[in-house]
């Protein structure tokens, strides 16, 4: 029957995991990458001993109550077993060391380290070491000769070394594996092993096989290979009785083999097909503990192999002076009774079950003329034969069969919650949180428990010593609070802990206790509320100040969750991912305005990765980091799709160096990290420096000209788009940064086009011409011309005739309009004061040398709007710079200043515009008006065309757009509306002019009366004019105190001559 392979269970986190047994065989040591030792006394203790080593453990030995293992540091230290008592450090290497074992008595250990050196300590004094160079790569693996006379070592370099202990000579050296620069790209770690007690075989994995060299002659004796493994073998490991080699593979695989006849007696599969990392047996023989590359712990059971002790039936009466005396006849009928029992029945009876060994096949039931030592073949061997003396022989056990393998796909294990930004918490020291507004630090070892607080900017807050009682793991820091988080435990319930610094109250902190049986797993903050998600899937809002807001559900268990402003970014697993990709989801929600943007979309990463990072640019746009090294960031302007933005991994300069982040920027282009040497993870001490990385999209031949030329407009246009988000949001932008983008972006395209006129691709220039402003395609027919591609440039002339006459419509469409302001089109939203609040339009039209700062209050007409580019853009200057205030009047010391809410008008200094004509954008602002809604209810109020259409077709807009608000309805029947046909707009603008044509008549009287006296109008616009100018200089000298933004405003908005 073949060995019985237990449920693995979690151990470590995911990496390289060693095991090991104790002497007795009572214990199971593992250690892993998350720098912890596990002791377990059986595969089932829910609670195993724990020990931190470090920051992350390579290898670990066993022998005489000492621990010895490799850390991240580069050092080997020995602790004490089981008490896990630091006994100092043995070496010291420049590198880290990757293997470590003991010799057959203890007093002595080998490493070797990825700085090519291979070191022999002596425990008792480690001052006494040998030293072997010779090695041209990182060493992977190292053994002891039985005798302690040879040592043998692998290395990258694809040599295995044999020693000379003695005299530190190389014995032989064979090239066998493949080369590698670094122990991480290795496809097998070659972990071979002597034969024990004797060593006169030398085991080698080499690819698919296991190659046996004999002692002394070092001549390829025999090879050992099965038909189930696909992958190279990683790892071999021999029976303590010498007869049985076991074997790992990076397929999963795990094979045993009796050497004495070179047949497989056991081959099993692991349950994932994850590569195995470590084998161990034990010490009393049949069974074997392993570990695979993800950090967990399996067994297997009932290995079919003798102990290496001798074996002696119980019969005391068999043995005499004549080997060849038959067993007596009770002696017989005791052995046939226990052969032929259904069950499997112990050799020989112990107090300790652990060195028992069943017996495996029936035996014939004839005589027995020989008993079981040390140099008889295993019970179980399928080659084994018993010759009796009427020449019967005993049945035979045939080889293994090979199971069913399960070739489908394989479910990855799922992610762990983490806080980005942070280290992990297993550590003693460790980031909590390093962000744009400071750095939270948590110390957990002998002396101290605490956290601290450093502020980039001092400005903020002063620097914060908080005594972590709590044991909190988790934090977020922002301009307002420090906000803690710790997981439940038998003790004390989960609980978040705020210190609101910003508040004026003398008691600055509150604690919020989770309900019975929920826990925390991320947390962080925004501007004026906090957030927690638990491990009951729920998302919990709360207000800065501690007031319970909104409570939510998760479609599955939170990965990661971080805030910016009023927007929220979470992920979440969505299922169960395969062949180890990670199956998450995203959810983006924004709390000003009440809306959800991305409902739990997928996350699209990189296939075999995890998530690492996520969080918001310093302009607040969501960008996330996977495993592989890939920043990706969200373009809003193309659905809220993710684009690749940059892979960090491009940057590092070996294969174990990492760059940890910890912010982007937008404007200007920057990635900032930390990077980490040989690790993941930077150290607190000394305080690392961050390094800023560039940003780069994967486009196609971008050592090509053009190719660096495309990336560079598409990276522009991407990075440049947050102005959008921000001005839609009502935010303050910098106009001139703006300018400046689309200024590079114009410039790159003219580029483009002149290299595409040069490589004759004149059907590139037209598509190029698409995305260019009327003055820069005016500039292209000049060059076309000039170039003597005169199709071209005309060409170019009619697609600038099509871009003058969509002009046009959108100019009718703004005209129509600003010709008929009338409720029905704007929300009129109730108010809690009784007032109504309206979303205006406004046109802005960049002209070229403009100067000066325009009047913000002056009243103009229809018809004044029309009449110079100049003039919209001085009108537009004072409402392209609203900012969200409070209602209240800002005075110093007022707390309500810094809540949204209003806006109010800021003027600006006076500077020069960019040269850009024929430019129109749209801008929303949302301001409230102090007229009751009833005075607004004016039925003598014409509807211009567009209205009359919108009314029309708001059902239409709604059904295709159910989630639009009335400013977007505006826009989107905006754009439907200019689509049409001239025709079409002109029925619908008749049609207006027909049901307001009695309201119009007495106006249209009046401006004929006008039109007919010209004087008069020359007259007016003088006094204007005149009025103008004094209200601006009586502005400058003279402020009154106590009039309001919004009194201006309505007297702006509502003024009618």
């Amino acid at each position: 029957m073949p060995a019985e392979k237990k449920p693995m269970r979690y151990a470590h986190p995911d990496g390289y995991t060693g095991v090991c047994y104790c002497e007795s065989g009572r214990f199971i040591v593992t250690a892993g990458s998350d720098g912890d030792v596990r002791i377990w006394e059986s595969l089932d203790d829910d609670d195993p001993k724990s020990i931190n080593m470090g920051e992350k453990v390579y290898s670990v030995a066993l022998k005489n109550g000492m621990l010895v293992t490799t850390v991240s540091n580069n050092i080997v230290q020995v602790h004490s077993f089981p008490e896990g008592t630091p006994d100092g450090i043995l070496t010291r290497f420049t590198a880290e060391a990757n293997h470590v074992v003991f010799n057959n008595s203890g007093t002595q250990v080998a490493a070797g380290s990825s700085d090519f050196m291979v070191k022999i300590i002596d425990i008792s004094d480690n001052s006494q070491q040998k030293t072997f160079r010779g090695h041209s790569g990182p060493v992977l693996s190292v053994a002891f000769d039985p005798e302690n006379v040879f040592l043998a070592s692998s290395s990258c370099d694809g040599s295995v070394f044999v020693w000379k202990i003695a005299d530190q000579t190389r014995v032989i050296n064979w090239l066998l594996l493949n080369k590698h620069n670094d122990v991480s790209l290795t496809s097998s770690i070659c972990r071979l092993d002597w034969q024990p007690k004797t060593g006169m075989l030398l085991a080698i994995p080499v690819d698919q096989t296991v190659k046996l060299y004999e002692r002394e002659t070092w001549q390829n004796s025999f090879d050992l290979s099965d038909n189930s493994i696909t992958k190279p073998i990683n790892i071999v490991s021999w029976s303590p009785c010498g007869r049985y080699l076991a074997a790992g593979s990076a397929d999963g695989s795990m094979v045993v083999w009796n050497v004495t006849t070179k047949e497989c007696v056991e081959r099993l599969q692991h349950e994932k097909a994850f590569k195995i990392s470590a084998m161990a047996w034990h010490p009393k023989g049949g069974k074997i503990a392993y570990t695979d590359c993800e950090g967990n712990l399996g067994l297997l059971e009932d290995i079919l192999v003798d102990s290496g002790n001798k074996v002696i039936l119980i019969f005391d009466e068999l043995f005499d002076e004549d080997d060849n005396d038959l067993l007596t006849k009770d002696a017989q009928d005791h052995v046939n009774l226990s052969q032929s029992s259904p069950t499997r029945q112990p050799l020989m009876d112990d107090d300790e079950d652990d060195g028992e060994y069943d017996m495996k096949t029936p035996r014939s039931r004839s005589k027995i003329h020989r008993v079981i030592d040390d140099n008889s073949h295993d019970i179980g061997s399928p080659t084994q034969e018993d010759q009796t003396d009427d020449g019967d022989q005993a049945v035979s056990v045939p080889t293994v069969p090979e199971p069913v393998r399960y070739l489908g796909p394989v479910p990855t294990p799922q992610q762990k919650p983490f806080q980005p930004c942070s280290t992990p918490s297993h550590l003693m020291h460790r980031f909590m949180m390093w962000n744009s507004v400071g750095i939270i630090r948590c110390y957990n070892d002998v002396q101290d428990n605490a956290i601290d607080v450093e502020f980039h900017d001092t400005s903020v807050h002063h620097a914060m010593h908080l005594s972590n009682v709590l044991n909190h793991t988790m934090a977020d820091l922002s301009q307002e609070a420090v906000l803690l988080a710790c997981e439940k435990s038998d003790e004390l319930p989960s609980t978040l802990q705020c210190i609101h610094f910003s508040s004026t109250d003398a008691n600055k902190e509150w604690m919020m206790v989770m309900p019975k049986g929920e826990n925390i797993q991320a947390v962080c903050l925004g501007k004026g509320w906090a957030a927690v998600s638990t491990d009951a899937q729920i998302i919990r809002i709360f207000s800065i100040g501690g007031v319970q807001k909104e409570i939510f559900s998760l479609a599955g268990p939170v990965v990661s969750m971080t805030g910016h402003g009023q927007q929220l970014l979470v992920s979440h697993h969505r299922g169960i991912g395969f062949d180890g990709d990670q199956c998450l989801g995203i959810q983006l929600m924004e709390f000003g305005k009440s809306k959800q943007i991305l409902q739990g979309v997928a996350l699209p990463i990189t296939r075999k990765s995890y998530l690492t990072w996520q969080g918001f640019s310093a302009e607040g746009t969501p960008a996330f980091s996977d495993s592989e090294g890939t920043v990706q960031m969200m373009n809003r302007a193309l659905g809220n799709t993710w684009v690749p933005v940059c892979n960090i991994r491009d940057h590092c300069k070996g294969k174990s160096d990492h760059y940890w982040i910890i912010g982007i920027h937008e404007n200007p282009q920057q990635l900032r990290c930390i990077p980490c040497k040989g690790s993941r993870f930077p150290p607190t001490l000394p305080r690392p420096a961050v390094a800023i990385l560039p940003f780069k999209l994967p486009y196609c031949q971008i050592d090509s000209e053009k190719g660096q030329m495309e990336e560079h407009f598409w990276r522009s246009v991407l990075f440049h788009k947050h102005f959008d988000y921000l001005e839609a949001s009502g935010y303050e932008i910098d106009e001139a940064a703006k300018g400046q983008a689309l200024k590079e972006q114009q410039e790159l395209l003219m580029k483009m086009f002149a290299l595409s006129c040069k490589l004759e691709r004149e059907f590139r220039c037209e598509e190029l011409s698409a995305f260019m402003t009327q003055n820069v395609l005016s500039l292209a027919i000049k060059y076309a011309s000039r170039s003597k591609r005169l199709n071209l440039a005309q060409r170019l002339s009619y697609v600038a005739q099509e871009k003058a006459a969509e002009l046009m419509n959108v100019q009718e469409v703004e005209e129509d309009l600003r010709a008929g302001m009338n409720v029905s089109v704007y929300l009129g939203e109730k108010t809690s004061a009784g007032l109504t609040s309206f979303y205006l339009m406004s046109t802005v039209t960049f002209a070229t040398d403009n100067y000066g700062r325009g009047n913000p209050f002056k009243v103009m007409s229809a018809a004044t709007f029309s009449t110079s580019a100049g003039s919209h853009a001085r009108n537009a200057n004072i409402l392209d710079n609203m900012s969200k205030v409070s209602k209240k009047s800002t005075g110093i010391g007022n707390q309500s200043t810094n809540k949204p809410g209003s806006l109010v008008l800021k003027p600006l200094a006076p500077k020069r515009k960019a040269k850009q004509s024929f430019v129109t954008c749209y801008e929303i602002f949302f301001f409230k008006v102090p007229i009751q809604l009833e005075s607004l209810k004016n039925p003598n109020l014409p509807k211009t065309g567009y209205q009359l259409w919108l009314e029309d077709n708001r059902s239409a807009i709604l059904t295709d757009n159910p989630d639009l608000e009335e400013q977007e309805i505006i826009k989107e029947g905006m754009n439907r509306f200019r689509v049409l046909t001239s025709e079409e707009r002109m029925s619908w603008t008749n049609r207006a002019k027909k049901d307001g044509g009695s309201i119009n008549s007495g106006e249209d009287a009046k401006k004929r009366k006008r039109s007919q006296d010209p004087s008069e109008d020359q007259q007016e616009n003088e006094q204007e004019t005149k009025k103008e100018n004094s209200e601006e200089s009586f502005a400058k000298k003279q402020k009154p105190p106590q009039v309001s933004t919004n009194s201006k405003l309505s007297a702006f908005a509502f003024q009618k001559d």
